[in-house]
């Protein structure tokens, strides 16, 4: 069941959910606003031929931090680039969320996540956000702008191993920064 407006601020005095800095203008009928952060990664692509998912490729990627919020970040046309938001979101066993791209920036061609938006029961982080731009023109992106938006779900049950538990190996479990592929870790060497 997903989460209106009333039910997300009656989670939130519970500490059911959790929402850094909650601020009630940015509560959408049944989401919440989440704002860009000011850390993108992005590859070096003249460094590597290939990206094997078996290896680390975190020396294959620069780190751009951004001062201030009129400092901005230029996506340009089919590149792809890593960032977070701003807001520190998260839930416990009973609940799971998920963010999407906001229409408006869609309508610019911008991905705000290529395809991992949900975040598991039991972690709390600064979400990482992988944008794409399917667009032929350049896009600005500044911090603190609206990027996305967190849509809430209550289980059915709490969950049994919430994400950090033993043994679930739980890479992005409470990140604060943004951080590039760890599913080299899911291979023995």
């Amino acid at each position: 069941m997903q989460l209106s407006d009333g039910e997300i601020k009656k989670a939130l005095k519970t500490g059911d959910i959790i929402i850094e800095d909650f601020d009630e203008n940015r509560l959408q009928p049944a989401s919440y606003d989440v704002l860009l952060g000011n850390e993108f990664m992005i590859f070096d692509k003249h460094k590597l031929d290939i990206i094997d998912p078996r290896e680390d490729v975190s020396k294959y990627m620069t780190k751009v931090v951004l001062k201030d919020e009129d400092d901005y970040f230029v996506l340009h046309p089919k590149e792809f680039a890593l960032s977070m938001t701003k807001d520190y979101i998260g839930v416990n066993q009973k609940y799971a969320c998920e963010i999407m791209g906001k229409s408006s920036l869609a309508r610019l061609g911008l991905i705000v996540h290529t395809t991992a938006g949900f975040i598991d029961p039991g972690n709390e982080l600064n979400i990482t956000l992988e944008f794409f731009n399917t667009n032929s023109i350049p896009i600005k992106l500044y911090p603190g702008m609206k990027i996305g938006q967190i849509a809430f779900y209550k289980l059915g049950e709490p969950c049994q191993r919430p994400y950090g538990s033993d043994g679930l190996n739980s890479k992005y479990y409470k990140a604060r920064t943004v951080q590039g592929s760890q599913m080299h870790r899911n291979y023995k060497k």
